[in-house]
């Protein structure tokens, strides 16, 4: 009988239907990384604005040159199930303490910010008013 369970087993393992590498695969998780700076916060950059207020509006950069002190780089990929869906690499540059441009690309914002439309009529919250109690 054991005789008999070895050879089917062996006889079965030829087989490519059968072959558990060919149907299972392993998980391929999404890796995000780097700095991720929308298009409004890379809009609201100014030349003349200092190292500190750039730090405020783009982050911390993923890398600084040590022998290109006026750069700052702030790189993005996004990997989906192994493959690279999305890279983009927006780069700052400096003279001295104050940002002078800005090259590269940013990422969509999440949201999209809509303008007020002035011709439609603002509308206030209004407190409930609170009627005294009838006697």
């Amino acid at each position: 009988m054991r005789a008999l369970i070895i050879a089917a087993v062996i006889a079965l393992s030829g087989c490519t239907s059968m072959n558990p590498i060919n149907w299972i695969t392993p998980h391929k998780m999404e890796i995000q990384q780097g700095n991720y700076v929308t298009e409004d916060a890379v809009a609201k950059l100014k030349p003349g604005m200092t190292r500190s207020q750039v730090r405020f509006l783009l982050g911390t950069p993923l890398l600084t040159d040590a022998f290109h002190n006026n750069r700052w780089d702030y790189p993005y990929q996004d990997t989906k199930q192994g493959k690279l869906v999305d890279k983009t690499l927006l780069t700052v540059f400096f003279e001295g303490d104050t940002m002078v441009r800005v090259e590269g690309t940013a990422q969509p914002a999440e949201r999209a910010i809509l303008p007020l439309d002035a011709s439609a009529p603002a509308q206030q919250a209004q407190p409930a008013a609170q009627e005294a109690p009838k006697q």
